[in-house]
């Protein structure tokens, strides 16, 4: 039934329409900044990533980082196995 429609009756009838809650995304809070790192080896983030080969497999990746000085740590990947893409 048409949103206006149902307002109009409920308007004729003298009733109450609940009010409609907003939409809260959790994109637009504001996060808390972590610490921030003062030295080298302090704190480091880890992050999966994938990526492509030229047969059109794709080869999955963690890479650890220091946060200090943004140096790469450790980048291991391996082959995801009983996929095959002609």
């Amino acid at each position: 039934m048409n949103p206006k429609r149902v307002y109009r009756l409920y308007c004729l009838e003298s009733l109450m329409m609940r009010p409609k809650q907003p939409r809260r995304h959790v994109s637009c809070q504001k996060r808390v900044s972590g610490p921030v790192a003062t030295r080298r080896d302090e704190s480091w983030s880890m992050d999966f990533m994938s990526d492509e080969l030229f047969n059109g497999r794709r080869l999955p990746l963690l890479t650890i980082v220091d946060n200090f000085t943004r140096e790469s740590l450790a980048i291991r990947g391996r082959q995801r196995e009983g996929r095959n893409v002609a």
